[in-house]
């Protein structure tokens, strides 16, 4: 049932992540909607088919998208953001520690534009403001979606025991 479920929310994540893309100044990069839908698949889905769902589904919109060169580092920064969010979620404090996925996604980000051809630091640079908000609307985001699903289902199942 969780291969099944990965898959389709792999699907939701390249589907966000392309639906509304808003294109970054100067870089040819671009904000979306994906990083929520990659915290709730490490939220919902725990942290290995988190991990799966979240950098498959974000690496398809990439290819798709025609942003063929950052495939592979889109698949390990999302893939880590899903995995971190699927540890993390597991915690008490959750809600405070959870932009720790976002920020990793970050760092791949950052580290992998730096040595990117055309690219460098003074690029790597400017996509961290960009990158920060999607992280940050990526992790509250997915959180608020998380919870919602989660209240969906526990009153689900309250309506069909009465």
């Amino acid at each position: 049932m969780k291969a099944f479920l990965t898959v389709v929310l792999a699907g939701a994540v390249a589907a966000l992540t392309i639906a509304v893309r808003i294109p970054i100044p100067g870089t040819g990069g671009y904000l979306n909607f994906g990083d929520i839908a990659v915290i709730f698949c490490g939220l919902f889905l725990g942290k290995k088919w988190g991990a799966l769902a979240g950098g498959v589904g974000s690496a398809l919109a990439d290819i798709i998208g025609g942003f063929f060169i950052f495939a592979p580092i889109t698949l390990i920064a999302k893939g880590l953001e899903g995995f971190l969010a699927g540890i993390i979620g597991k915690t008490k404090l959750k809600y405070f520690t959870l932009p720790i996925a976002g920020f990793a996604m970050m760092f791949v980000y950052f580290v992998a534009e730096i040595f990117l051809p055309g690219m460098g630091i003074g690029a790597a640079l400017s996509e961290v403001p960009f990158n920060l908000i999607q992280a940050v609307v990526g992790v509250y985001g997915g959180l608020l979606v998380y919870i919602l699903v989660n209240k969906a289902f526990v009153e689900g199942v309250k309506e069909k025991q009465s």
